[in-house]
């Protein structure tokens, strides 16, 4: 069968002498890995590999087939060209950080049409940012990637509730044994950001270096809690040495 729709790089691997393996986040059927045969073998199709970034946004015509690990790209062409993602440091950390977010969470092959189109309009506004804006970006990403794929924080931040447990996943009346060293500020500033979904009121909240840093921290704990997947992320430390 024959599919065209939107998709995400994810990830790249050489294959042989001139083929590679893409694992793409598609809007029709979700995550799927293709091979690409002969893409690096003479010079203008190696130039198209420029096009297969992490992160690079495309439009793919390819044949699936029920069982069969991996797929075949027919076409793909840019549905997106970035003007900074690729090549700001900043930008390109948020987005590798996200890339490896999704690789880790994403179900294979399940279609996430809604999910899609959130991580799609993301990495554009991200591209359309500018530096100084983008600070609260990885926890606005992280906070929806839980909320897309049924990781929920239960509740809400009130003076009845002002304890949130990352184990139980929910506001409390009660001390969370572990709390990751939040402060009363920090756990009411979370509130506030798992109550928003626009990316324009999160850029307007004022948070220093420390402050995100906790708060992603205590997220990215909970969601190690609530799934087994999500594992070590190799992208965080150089997101903290490069996002001030």
């Amino acid at each position: 069968m024959l599919v065209k729709t939107k998709a995400i790089v994810l990830r790249r691997i050489k294959y042989g002498d001139t083929s590679l393996i893409v694992n793409l986040f598609t809007e029709q059927a979700g995550l799927q890995s293709y091979m690409l045969k002969g893409v690096r073998s003479d010079k203008i199709k190696h130039q198209r590999t420029g096009l297969l970034q992490i992160a690079s946004l495309l439009e793919v015509v390819a044949e699936h087939k029920p069982n069969r690990q991996l797929q075949q790209i027919k076409e793909f062409q840019p549905a997106y060209i970035y003007q900074s993602v690729q090549e700001e440091i900043v930008k390109n950390s948020i987005a590798t950080f996200s890339v490896e977010l999704l690789q880790k969470l994403l179900p294979k092959e399940e279609n996430v049409a809604d999910f899609f189109q959130f991580v799609y309009d993301f990495f554009i506004l991200l591209d359309a940012a500018k530096n100084i804006d983008v600070g609260n970006f990885p926890l606005f990403f992280t906070i929806q990637c839980g909320k897309y794929l049924g990781y929920h924080v239960l509740g809400n931040y009130s003076e009845q509730t002002p304890y949130l447990n990352a184990i139980e996943g929910i506001f409390s009346s009660q001390s969370a044994r572990f709390n990751s060293g939040l402060s009363d500020d920090d756990v009411k500033i979370l509130g506030q950001l798992f109550q928003e979904s626009d990316i324009q009121k999160v850029q307007g909240i004022l948070l220093n270096a420390s402050t995100r840093n906790r708060l992603l921290d205590w997220h990215i704990q909970f969601l190690q809690h609530h799934t087994q997947h999500l594992g070590v992320l190799r992208s965080l430390d150089i997101l903290r040495a490069i996002l001030h």
